[in-house]
């Protein structure tokens, strides 16, 4: 390993670890921490703008914060931002914002989440629990390179942003971020290429390159996956690249990043007759320690599809992230609150009541509450997670998925869009009966399944080709959906049309145990595995 990996690893491990003791010092405190990170929060947003203009007041208690604050969501704060932005002001709360980090939405109505200093302390206090963690549990992979996955955004959308919004490394203060890149294996102006292909076939050639990659980071393990599996389909284009040095017709496009040598590995590549298997994986990779990525809910089967390509290393889950803040994260083989960095609040799943973090029960079914340093106060999240037992006084969650819709890849695709885009269909006198959100919809890839009911006469082959255009260019318009095809996560959405097609769905939910009353025609569907039989075959005809 190079001397500047070895000496990033030694000092960063130096540095992660009061964070990692802190978090374990006070996990028998979680009712005076959590009081006091409101307080701050209070403080903070009170001497705000937008604060003011709400009445916010630093010495309300959680009891007087919860009677007078109602529970928000992004459009609360949409105005706020947008005007912020424009202004190159903090009006939410009273800290700088470094940055704007997109996440779901149209391309034409991002939601734009501001990360302040507030909030990127509060996400370096978990990141150095966690990073903390991890050496302590994985000591293999602290002897090689790192791969933390780009939070890439769609090609069209590179213009409207600075480059370093894709850069996960800028969730860490900026000295634990400066020793953190003498340990990464692809550097951070990969995300400036571009394109997101460009982006992903010079993060596949630096990886490919190093022989010392001992860890790997992403965040849906069906973007792992798409890393195989290019490699696999642009093998040859890799080899040429990494015997030359050169970039070759990509060259104008990749923001003079330098490309990696890597004689080796070409010939690995040249060699490989593109299959994937562990057994080349483990040539290429041999000092691999460490895999993580999401495992629950839906991602469960693709992590495990992962997880047998790359065996010879040990596998970690992620905990509950999104772009607006941290809820869980891996510690010790579990899944704690992150305590020490939002204020949290959890509205039972089933009846509403909304409870503090120290007033929960094991077994309850809830949704997570945030008040975060971006300026976010009481912002619920769309995710129903499960109380599992505490370590200490701090509880532990498994995630059981989201609540609004269907999240195959990341593509958050909601009921309310499935609806909008079926209501903009031009559908030729069929009837549409459900979008169907696939594990396996072709090619063993997920994606998404129009069926509809058309007359026996219809020309069905022309019909489906029509409303699958539509659907795909509909459902495109959705930011994280674009990036999950631009990235390969999904297959283009399909339309399946047939003159019985509500009785055949209705039959295929009565096998899946659905109860004969509970049956209704919904705008999205999730379907585990694969297409049943009888419709998989009109798909491949």
């Amino acid at each position: 390993m190079g001397g500047s990996t070895t000496l990033g690893h030694h000092l960063l491990k130096l540095l992660v670890a009061p964070g990692r003791r802190r978090f374990e010092q006070h996990l028998g405190e979680l009712e005076s921490v959590q009081r006091a990170r409101l307080a701050r929060w209070l403080s903070a947003v009170s001497r705000s703008h937008e604060g003011q203009r709400r009445g916010i007041r630093a010495d309300w208690s959680w009891e007087e914060f919860t009677r007078q604050m109602p529970v928000t969501g992004y459009q609360d704060y949409a105005e706020a931002i947008n005007t912020q932005r424009a202004r190159k002001q903090s009006l939410l709360i009273d800290s700088p914002v470094a940055r704007y980090q997109p996440t779901s939405g149209s391309t034409s109505a991002v939601k734009w989440v501001p990360y302040t200093k507030m909030f990127l302390d509060e996400l370096d206090q978990v990141i150095t629990a966690w990073v903390g963690d991890l050496y302590r549990q994985y000591p293999g992979q602290g002897d090689g390179t790192h791969y933390w996955s780009l939070s890439w955004i769609p090609t069209e959308m590179r213009g409207q942003t600075a480059g370093d919004i894709n850069d996960d490394m800028k969730m860490l203060s900026w000295g634990k971020r400066l020793l953190a890149y003498l340990t990464q294996a692809a550097p951070q102006e990969i995300a400036l290429a571009q394109t997101s292909d460009d982006s992903l076939f010079a993060t596949i050639a630096y990886l490919a390159a190093d022989t010392q990659l001992g860890f790997i980071s992403v965040w849906s393990p069906t973007f792992g996956l798409g890393l195989l599996e290019q490699m696999s389909a642009w093998r040859m284009e890799l080899a040429q690249a990494l015997r030359s040095g050169q970039w070759g017709e990509r060259r104008s496009r990749m923001a003079e990043l330098p490309c990696p040598r890597s004689a080796r590995a070409a010939d690995l590549l040249g060699a490989w007759d593109g299959q994937l298997n562990a057994a080349f994986f483990e040539r290429l990779w041999p000092q691999l320690a460490v895999l993580s990525a999401w495992d629950t809910a839906a991602a469960a089967p693709w992590a495990n599809k992962l997880k047998g390509l790359l065996p010879h290393a040990s596998f970690q889950g992620k905990g509950l992230w999104a772009t607006e803040g941290v809820v869980t994260f891996p510690f010790k083989g579990r899944y704690p609150l992150a305590y020490l960095s939002h204020f949290y609040e959890f509205a039972d799943a089933h009846d509403g009541k909304v409870m503090a973090a120290w007033q929960l029960r094991e077994g309850q079914d809830v949704i997570p509450i945030m008040t975060t340093g971006s300026g976010f106060g009481r912002y619920q999240m769309s995710d129903v997670i499960r109380v599992e037992a505490p370590l200490g006084q701090v509880p532990c969650f498994t995630f059981l998925g989201r609540n609004d819709g269907v999240d195959l890849v990341g593509e958050k695709t909601s009921a309310t869009t499935a609806q909008a885009v079926q209501d903009g269909l031009a559908l030729q006198g069929a009837m549409p009966v459900t979008l169907l959100a696939l594990d396996e919809a072709r090619k063993g890839t997920p994606g998404y399944v129009l069926l509809v009911e058309c007359a026996p006469e219809a020309p069905r082959q022309a019909m489906q080709l029509a409303l699958a255009e539509q659907v795909e260019r509909a459902l495109q318009a959705n930011f994280h959906y674009k990036l999950a095809r631009e990235l390969g996560q999904l297959q283009p959405a399909a339309c399946i049309a047939l003159p019985h097609m509500r009785a055949i769905y209705l039959d295929q939910c009565r096998e899946r145990g659905m109860i004969e009353g509970n049956i209704k025609i919904e705008p999205l569907r999730h379907w585990r595995g694969q297409l049943p039989a009888v419709l998989r075959d009109v798909l491949d005809a």
